[in-house]
């Protein structure tokens, strides 16, 4: 276990879900992942930023061989959701005829999701199928499947284990909530 010292002090967030929690729900999807893709050499698409340490965590546990890419989508400013998807960056490499796990912090509204799985099958993806750390279905705009969901949260302001508010608390091992200002 990993043990903050000289951090924000009384500006941490309260932990929701501990780093123990985090990681055996990983290794809880890995499993199910490995067992669903068994014999497919899926492409395993990281949204950046807030899903490269799960990204991260996940491949290494899975047990059958992997292609990963990145996408950098924008979509929030602050707390809050713009509604509009902009592409930063677009994945690396064809994939057409593969089979695509995304790979998410976190789907609330919906939005970025049901964006990036239209361009996906836009580009002729044999599948595509989400796995996200963080579910907040109460704020879902647009119904979007998941089909590996590590947590359900409260529609509260959730930062840590990549998660951030503005670019902040990325690096905590734990999720934690933010309280409003």
């Amino acid at each position: 276990m990993i043990v903050l010292t000289g951090g924000r002090g009384a500006a941490d967030p309260e932990t929701l879900i501990t780093e123990y929690e985090i990681q055996e729900k990983v290794n809880e999807l890995a499993s199910r992942i490995s067992s669903d893709y068994e014999g497919k050499e899926p492409v395993v698409i990281g949204v950046l930023k807030g899903a490269w340490i799960f990204m991260a965590d996940l491949v290494r546990r899975l047990t059958l061989p992997v292609r990963c890419d990145f996408v950098r989508l924008r979509s929030y400013q602050g707390r809050e959701s713009t509604g509009k998807v902009e592409i930063l960056m677009d994945t690396t490499r064809s994939l057409e005829g593969k089979d695509v796990l995304i790979v998410e912090d976190i789907v609330d509204t919906g939005i970025t999701m049901d964006y990036l799985l239209k361009r996906l099958r836009e580009r002729g993806v044999r599948s595509v199928e989400i796995c996200a750390l963080l579910d907040k279905p109460s704020r879902r705009v647009v119904d979007v499947s998941i089909k590996y969901v590590g947590f359900t949260v409260p529609d509260k302001f959730i930062v840590g284990y990549g998660l951030d508010l503005d670019q902040e608390f990325r690096n905590l091992p734990y999720i934690g909530v933010i309280s409003p200002k």
